[in-house]
């Protein structure tokens, strides 16, 4: 490989938001010129926790609209390819031959599966969910990514991926790059209610598909300063999520420092320093809106990359796995033993 090469992506589950912005997209968006970039459609990661007919049967929308989110949000097509992860049967055959490099309380100590769990409402973990981080790494490994975009939910993650990376080399020959992972300066959106961070689940996120009005709607709902009752009394910036979100997405500097002067100080309301925020986010979705309104002018464009994508991703997984299985010598173990079967039937006269 001439240019290294980027693994990254998400769980095809509904719209993109903010939060995934801020936390993985802005990176893939700065990242992907520079390296040879696939983008997983995570169709089996989803059915860790959500596995009914209805979530299946979801995927093909939900799929066009993630390719089509990222796409609006910057990432050139001529530069990235778009795969669907259930699509490529070898990467579970890889699963199941790195499941054996890492040990259940390894798995257990990361911290996010549990998190996931909750959300997901299960009372108990399934092993599926258990497996998610070497699923993962069955992912970046079958295309030899090098570099990976994480937010903060994700490092422990890919550090699974390296430590299996490493073991799999120790053992058995150096086929695996170890990948490096590249942080988003913002790990985390705090949702729009001011509790959690930001999820479609939650109802608390702003797509990055969303209308104007629809955002100016979220913006004035948003939670603040609990302890302020009125605009004359002064408020508290730190920790406020309308002031974060002025902090990531407005870039008028000194409007920010104003509002936030003015309220430390109690001359500027609520609904004022929600307005500017609005139309802060308005101001940075636009162009993404008019990015989604090319891509949806072109019907089955979205449709065409994937497929194009998960035929090259493929290939080159097939070929991962022939390395694979030479270095741990399971092709030679059949090999030994077809040929002792054909030298039989040579002996008895039997056709071959």
């Amino acid at each position: 490989m001439s240019v290294p090469r980027m693994l990254t992506g998400d769980r095809p589950t509904g719209r993109l938001h903010l939060g995934h912005y801020v936390g993985s997209i802005a990176n893939r968006v700065r990242l992907h010129r520079r390296y040879e970039s696939f983008f997983i459609i995570a169709d089996l990661h989803m059915l860790t926790t959500r596995n009914t007919r209805g979530d299946i049967e979801r995927v093909t929308v939900n799929a066009r609209e993630m390719v089509t989110d990222i796409l609006a949000a910057g990432v050139d097509p001529a530069r990235a390819t778009f795969y669907l992860q259930s699509a490529i049967p070898e990467v579970g055959d890889l699963n199941t031959l790195l499941q054996n490099l890492v040990t259940v309380p390894r798995l257990e100590r990361v911290p996010s599966l549990k998190e996931m769990t909750t959300a997901a409402g299960k009372e108990e973990m399934p092993y599926g969910l258990l497996g998610y981080p070497v699923l993962q790494a069955a992912d970046i490994l079958c295309v030899k990514g090098q570099v990976v975009p994480v937010g903060r939910d994700n490092a422990a993650h890919v550090e699974v991926t390296r430590e299996i990376a490493r073991r799999f080399n120790h053992l058995y020959g150096e086929v695996f790059p170890v990948p490096e992972m590249i942080a988003s300066e913002t790990p985390t959106l705090v949702g729009t209610d001011g509790r959690a961070k930001m999820s479609k689940s939650l109802g608390n996120a702003i797509p990055l598909s969303a209308d104007p009005a629809t955002v100016r709607r979220a913006v004035l709902g948003m939670y603040t300063d609990p302890n302020r009752v009125r605009a004359d009394v002064p408020g508290t910036v730190e920790g406020n999520p309308v002031f974060a979100y002025h902090d990531i997405f407005n870039p008028d500097r000194a409007e920010v420092d104003g509002l936030k002067e003015r309220y430390r100080a109690g001359r500027v309301g609520d609904v004022e320093v929600k307005e500017k925020l609005a139309a802060a986010l308005n101001r940075f979705l636009d162009p993404i809106r008019e990015r989604r309104a090319r891509i949806e002018a072109d019907p089955g464009l979205v449709d065409e990359l994937i497929v194009e994508g998960t035929e090259r991703t493929r290939l080159e997984v097939r070929q991962t796995l022939v390395e694979v299985r030479r270095a741990m010598g399971l092709t030679g173990a059949y090999t030994r033993v077809r040929r002792r079967a054909e030298r039989r039937r040579r002996a008895a006269g039997a056709p071959l």
